[in-house]
Protein backbone atom coordinates (compact mmCIF):
# COMPACT_ATOMS: atom_id res chain seq x y z
CA UNK A 1 0.00 0.00 0.00
CA UNK A 2 1.41 3.38 -1.05
CA UNK A 3 0.38 6.50 0.88
CA UNK A 4 1.25 9.60 -1.12
CA UNK A 5 1.84 12.67 1.05
CA UNK A 6 2.55 10.70 4.23
CA UNK A 7 4.17 13.66 6.00
CA UNK A 8 1.14 15.89 5.64
CA UNK A 9 -1.86 16.27 7.92
CA UNK A 10 -3.95 13.66 6.12
CA UNK A 11 -1.23 11.28 4.99
CA UNK A 12 0.32 10.98 8.44
CA UNK A 13 -3.10 10.21 9.92
CA UNK A 14 -3.72 7.55 7.26
CA UNK A 15 -0.40 5.89 8.12
CA UNK A 16 -1.37 5.93 11.82
CA UNK A 17 -4.71 4.32 11.00
CA UNK A 18 -3.08 1.66 8.84
CA UNK A 19 -0.66 0.75 11.62
CA UNK A 20 -3.56 0.61 14.10
CA UNK A 21 -5.38 -1.74 11.72
CA UNK A 22 -2.36 -4.05 11.63
CA UNK A 23 -1.09 -3.11 8.18
CA UNK A 24 2.70 -3.19 8.00
CA UNK A 25 3.37 -3.31 4.26
CA UNK A 26 3.21 0.45 3.72
CA UNK A 27 5.35 2.29 1.18
CA UNK A 28 6.12 6.00 1.66
CA UNK A 29 8.46 8.53 0.06
CA UNK A 30 9.31 12.06 1.08
CA UNK A 31 9.05 14.85 -1.48
CA UNK A 32 12.86 14.97 -1.55
CA UNK A 33 12.96 11.27 -2.46
CA UNK A 34 10.11 11.45 -4.99
CA UNK A 35 8.83 14.71 -6.49
CA UNK A 36 5.28 13.82 -7.54
CA UNK A 37 5.32 16.68 -10.05
CA UNK A 38 7.85 14.72 -12.15
CA UNK A 39 5.92 12.18 -14.20
CA UNK A 40 8.79 9.90 -15.23
CA UNK A 41 9.96 9.55 -11.63
CA UNK A 42 6.46 8.73 -10.42
CA UNK A 43 5.99 6.16 -13.18
CA UNK A 44 9.27 4.43 -12.34
CA UNK A 45 8.44 4.37 -8.63
CA UNK A 46 4.99 2.84 -9.12
CA UNK A 47 6.33 0.23 -11.53
CA UNK A 48 9.09 -0.72 -9.09
CA UNK A 49 6.95 -0.90 -5.94
CA UNK A 50 3.79 -2.34 -7.63
CA UNK A 51 1.34 -1.30 -4.89
CA UNK A 52 -2.09 -2.95 -4.68
CA UNK A 53 -3.59 0.20 -3.17
CA UNK A 54 -2.70 3.88 -3.53
CA UNK A 55 -4.12 6.54 -1.21
CA UNK A 56 -3.51 9.96 -2.74
CA UNK A 57 -3.21 12.35 0.21
CA UNK A 58 -0.57 14.45 -1.55
CA UNK A 59 -1.50 18.01 -2.44
CA UNK A 60 -0.46 21.63 -2.23
CA UNK A 61 -2.87 23.00 0.37
CA UNK A 62 -3.37 26.21 2.29
CA UNK A 63 -5.86 28.59 3.82
CA UNK A 64 -7.76 31.47 2.27
CA UNK A 65 -4.73 33.80 2.11
CA UNK A 66 -2.45 31.24 0.46
CA UNK A 67 -5.10 30.17 -2.05
CA UNK A 68 -5.99 33.74 -2.93
CA UNK A 69 -2.39 34.93 -3.43
CA UNK A 70 -0.87 31.92 -5.24
CA UNK A 71 -3.65 30.40 -7.40
CA UNK A 72 -1.29 29.47 -10.27
CA UNK A 73 0.89 27.32 -8.02
CA UNK A 74 -2.13 25.70 -6.37
CA UNK A 75 -3.55 24.79 -9.76
CA UNK A 76 -0.33 23.66 -11.45
CA UNK A 77 1.12 21.62 -8.59
CA UNK A 78 -2.11 19.79 -7.78
CA UNK A 79 -2.90 19.00 -11.41
CA UNK A 80 0.56 17.54 -11.95
CA UNK A 81 0.60 15.53 -8.71
CA UNK A 82 -2.72 13.82 -9.33
CA UNK A 83 -2.26 13.29 -13.08
CA UNK A 84 1.16 11.74 -12.57
CA UNK A 85 -0.07 9.43 -9.83
CA UNK A 86 -3.19 8.32 -11.69
CA UNK A 87 -1.41 7.81 -15.01
CA UNK A 88 1.33 5.77 -13.37
CA UNK A 89 -1.20 3.73 -11.38
CA UNK A 90 -3.25 3.15 -14.51
CA UNK A 91 -0.27 1.86 -16.45
CA UNK A 92 0.60 -0.44 -13.53
CA UNK A 93 -3.06 -1.60 -13.24
CA UNK A 94 -3.21 -0.73 -9.53
CA UNK A 95 -6.49 -2.33 -8.40
CA UNK A 96 -7.54 0.26 -5.80
CA UNK A 97 -6.90 4.01 -5.77
CA UNK A 98 -8.42 6.53 -3.35
CA UNK A 99 -8.28 10.15 -4.49
CA UNK A 100 -8.88 12.73 -1.77
CA UNK A 101 -10.40 16.02 -2.81
CA UNK A 102 -12.02 18.77 -0.78
CA UNK A 103 -15.43 20.20 0.01
CA UNK A 104 -14.35 23.39 -1.79
CA UNK A 105 -15.20 21.62 -5.07
CA UNK A 106 -18.85 22.50 -4.50
CA UNK A 107 -20.53 25.75 -5.59
CA UNK A 108 -20.14 28.73 -3.30
CA UNK A 109 -23.90 29.02 -2.78
CA UNK A 110 -24.83 25.34 -2.91
CA UNK A 111 -27.93 24.24 -1.03
CA UNK A 112 -27.12 23.16 2.52
CA UNK A 113 -26.24 20.53 3.54
CA UNK A 114 -24.28 19.91 0.34
CA UNK A 115 -25.03 16.67 -1.47
CA UNK A 116 -22.57 15.03 -3.85
CA UNK A 117 -24.77 15.81 -6.85
CA UNK A 118 -24.25 19.55 -6.23
CA UNK A 119 -20.93 19.29 -8.07
CA UNK A 120 -20.72 21.60 -11.11
CA UNK A 121 -24.15 23.18 -10.50
CA UNK A 122 -22.92 26.72 -9.80
CA UNK A 123 -19.96 29.12 -9.47
CA UNK A 124 -17.12 28.30 -7.09
CA UNK A 125 -15.78 30.42 -4.23
CA UNK A 126 -13.36 32.81 -6.04
CA UNK A 127 -10.65 32.76 -3.36
CA UNK A 128 -9.94 29.04 -3.85
CA UNK A 129 -11.31 28.39 -7.32
CA UNK A 130 -7.94 27.33 -8.78
CA UNK A 131 -7.46 24.63 -6.13
CA UNK A 132 -11.08 23.52 -6.46
CA UNK A 133 -10.88 23.21 -10.25
CA UNK A 134 -7.73 21.10 -9.93
CA UNK A 135 -9.55 18.76 -7.56
CA UNK A 136 -12.60 18.61 -9.84
CA UNK A 137 -10.26 17.64 -12.68
CA UNK A 138 -8.93 14.84 -10.47
CA UNK A 139 -12.45 13.48 -9.98
CA UNK A 140 -13.10 13.59 -13.73
CA UNK A 141 -9.77 11.88 -14.45
CA UNK A 142 -10.52 9.09 -11.99
CA UNK A 143 -14.02 8.60 -13.40
CA UNK A 144 -12.62 8.40 -16.95
CA UNK A 145 -10.11 5.72 -15.91
CA UNK A 146 -12.86 3.74 -14.15
CA UNK A 147 -15.06 3.89 -17.25
CA UNK A 148 -12.31 3.09 -19.73
CA UNK A 149 -10.24 0.54 -17.79
CA UNK A 150 -12.73 -0.90 -15.29
CA UNK A 151 -10.51 -0.21 -12.27
CA UNK A 152 -12.23 0.04 -8.87
CA UNK A 153 -10.99 3.54 -8.06
CA UNK A 154 -12.85 5.92 -5.76
CA UNK A 155 -12.77 9.53 -4.60
CA UNK A 156 -13.73 11.11 -1.28
CA UNK A 157 -14.40 14.76 -0.45
CA UNK A 158 -13.59 15.62 3.17
CA UNK A 159 -14.83 18.75 4.90
CA UNK A 160 -12.50 21.15 6.76
CA UNK A 161 -9.83 19.12 8.53
CA UNK A 162 -7.72 19.69 11.63
CA UNK A 163 -5.63 17.68 14.08
CA UNK A 164 -2.06 16.68 14.97
CA UNK A 165 0.35 17.41 12.13
CA UNK A 166 -1.53 20.49 10.96
CA UNK A 167 0.19 23.48 9.37
CA UNK A 168 0.38 26.40 11.82
CA UNK A 169 2.25 28.83 9.60
CA UNK A 170 0.54 32.26 9.99
CA UNK A 171 0.41 32.91 6.23
CA UNK A 172 -0.48 29.49 4.78
CA UNK A 173 -2.52 27.71 7.46
CA UNK A 174 -6.25 27.02 7.54
CA UNK A 175 -8.58 28.78 9.95
CA UNK A 176 -8.43 26.47 12.97
CA UNK A 177 -4.64 26.07 13.30
CA UNK A 178 -4.25 29.77 12.50
CA UNK A 179 -6.54 30.55 15.43
CA UNK A 180 -4.66 28.18 17.74
CA UNK A 181 -1.41 30.00 16.97
CA UNK A 182 -2.94 33.46 17.29
CA UNK A 183 -4.77 32.82 20.56
CA UNK A 184 -1.81 30.94 22.05
CA UNK A 185 0.50 33.86 21.34
CA UNK A 186 -2.06 36.28 22.76
CA UNK A 187 -2.39 34.21 25.94
CA UNK A 188 1.40 34.03 26.38
CA UNK A 189 1.86 37.77 25.86
CA UNK A 190 -1.36 38.68 27.71
CA UNK A 191 -2.53 40.73 24.73
CA UNK A 192 -5.77 42.65 25.41
CA UNK A 193 -7.39 41.53 22.17
CA UNK A 194 -7.11 39.13 19.22
CA UNK A 195 -8.22 40.15 15.74
CA UNK A 196 -9.61 37.47 13.43
CA UNK A 197 -10.36 37.72 9.73
CA UNK A 198 -13.81 38.50 8.36
CA UNK A 199 -17.09 38.93 10.19
CA UNK A 200 -17.17 35.66 12.13
CA UNK A 201 -20.57 34.79 10.63
CA UNK A 202 -19.62 32.09 8.05
CA UNK A 203 -20.42 28.55 9.15
CA UNK A 204 -17.92 25.72 8.83
CA UNK A 205 -17.84 22.00 9.57
CA UNK A 206 -14.68 20.54 11.13
CA UNK A 207 -13.56 16.90 10.95
CA UNK A 208 -10.66 15.52 12.99
CA UNK A 209 -8.07 14.07 10.65
CA UNK A 210 -7.96 10.74 12.52
CA UNK A 211 -11.68 10.35 11.81
CA UNK A 212 -10.96 11.00 8.11
CA UNK A 213 -8.19 8.39 8.14
CA UNK A 214 -10.57 5.79 9.54
CA UNK A 215 -13.10 6.80 6.89
CA UNK A 216 -10.50 6.21 4.16
CA UNK A 217 -9.91 2.64 5.29
CA UNK A 218 -13.66 2.07 5.63
CA UNK A 219 -14.28 3.32 2.09
CA UNK A 220 -11.56 1.11 0.63
CA UNK A 221 -13.37 -1.87 2.13
CA UNK A 222 -16.99 -0.85 1.55
CA UNK A 223 -17.27 1.65 -1.35
CA UNK A 224 -16.97 1.15 -5.09
CA UNK A 225 -18.74 3.84 -7.10
CA UNK A 226 -17.63 6.40 -9.70
CA UNK A 227 -19.27 9.29 -7.84
CA UNK A 228 -17.31 11.11 -5.12
CA UNK A 229 -18.49 10.61 -1.54
CA UNK A 230 -18.61 13.24 1.20
CA UNK A 231 -16.78 12.75 4.50
CA UNK A 232 -17.76 15.02 7.36
CA UNK A 233 -19.57 15.27 10.69
CA UNK A 234 -22.88 16.73 9.53
CA UNK A 235 -22.74 19.61 12.05
CA UNK A 236 -21.26 23.10 11.65
CA UNK A 237 -20.39 26.14 13.78
CA UNK A 238 -19.88 29.81 13.04
CA UNK A 239 -16.31 31.07 12.81
CA UNK A 240 -17.10 33.27 15.82
CA UNK A 241 -18.14 30.18 17.81
CA UNK A 242 -14.94 28.46 16.74
CA UNK A 243 -12.87 31.45 17.89
CA UNK A 244 -14.57 31.34 21.29
CA UNK A 245 -13.89 27.61 21.61
CA UNK A 246 -10.21 28.07 20.72
CA UNK A 247 -9.91 30.96 23.20
CA UNK A 248 -11.39 28.79 25.96
CA UNK A 249 -9.09 25.89 25.03
CA UNK A 250 -5.89 27.94 25.26
CA UNK A 251 -7.08 29.92 28.29
CA UNK A 252 -7.26 33.32 26.60
CA UNK A 253 -9.64 35.80 28.27
CA UNK A 254 -9.16 38.96 26.22
CA UNK A 255 -11.42 40.52 23.59
CA UNK A 256 -12.08 38.88 20.21
CA UNK A 257 -12.32 41.46 17.41
CA UNK A 258 -13.12 41.03 13.72
CA UNK A 259 -11.47 42.63 10.69
CA UNK A 260 -14.35 42.89 8.24
CA UNK A 261 -12.06 44.24 5.52
CA UNK A 262 -10.78 40.67 5.12
CA UNK A 263 -12.77 38.10 3.11
CA UNK A 264 -15.22 35.69 4.71
CA UNK A 265 -15.08 33.11 1.92
CA UNK A 266 -18.06 30.83 1.34
CA UNK A 267 -20.98 31.77 3.65
CA UNK A 268 -21.68 28.17 4.66
CA UNK A 269 -20.16 24.79 3.82
CA UNK A 270 -21.90 21.86 5.49
CA UNK A 271 -21.72 18.45 3.86
CA UNK A 272 -24.53 15.94 3.57
CA UNK A 273 -22.88 12.79 4.93
CA UNK A 274 -25.84 10.43 4.60
CA UNK A 275 -24.12 8.26 1.98
CA UNK A 276 -21.04 7.47 4.05
CA UNK A 277 -23.02 6.98 7.27
CA UNK A 278 -25.24 4.50 5.40
CA UNK A 279 -22.06 2.47 4.83
CA UNK A 280 -21.55 2.13 8.59
CA UNK A 281 -18.99 4.88 9.26
CA UNK A 282 -19.43 7.80 11.66
CA UNK A 283 -16.97 10.24 13.28
CA UNK A 284 -15.80 9.50 16.82
CA UNK A 285 -14.05 12.74 17.90
CA UNK A 286 -16.11 15.77 18.93
CA UNK A 287 -14.93 19.29 18.11
CA UNK A 288 -14.18 20.36 21.70
CA UNK A 289 -12.24 17.16 22.37
CA UNK A 290 -10.44 17.40 19.03
CA UNK A 291 -9.42 21.04 19.50
CA UNK A 292 -8.05 20.25 22.97
CA UNK A 293 -6.09 17.31 21.55
CA UNK A 294 -4.73 19.44 18.72
CA UNK A 295 -3.70 22.21 21.11
CA UNK A 296 -1.82 19.68 23.24
CA UNK A 297 0.04 18.58 20.12
CA UNK A 298 0.68 22.23 19.22
CA UNK A 299 2.18 22.89 22.66
CA UNK A 300 4.48 19.88 22.26
CA UNK A 301 5.68 21.27 18.93
CA UNK A 302 6.30 24.68 20.48
CA UNK A 303 8.34 23.01 23.20
CA UNK A 304 10.43 21.11 20.65
CA UNK A 305 11.11 24.31 18.70
CA UNK A 306 12.17 26.09 21.88
CA UNK A 307 14.59 23.28 22.74
CA UNK A 308 15.95 23.31 19.19
CA UNK A 309 16.64 27.00 19.39
CA UNK A 310 18.77 26.63 22.53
Amino acid sequence: MYVAGHRGLVGSAVVRALHAAGCRDIVVQTSAELDLRRGDDVDAFVRQTAPRVIIDAAARVGGILANDTAPAEFFSDNIRIQVNLMDAARRARVPRFLFLGSSCIYPRLADQPITEDSLLTGPLEPTNAAYAIAKIAGIAHLQAIRRQDGLAWISAMPTNLYGPGDNVDPTTSHVLPAMLLRFHQAAVTQAPSVTCWGSGSPRREFLHVDDLARACLHLLEHYDDPEPINVGVGVDVTIAELAQLVAETVGYRGRIEWDTTKPDGTPRKLLDVSRITSLGWSPAIGLREGVAQTYAWFQQQQGKQALGAQ
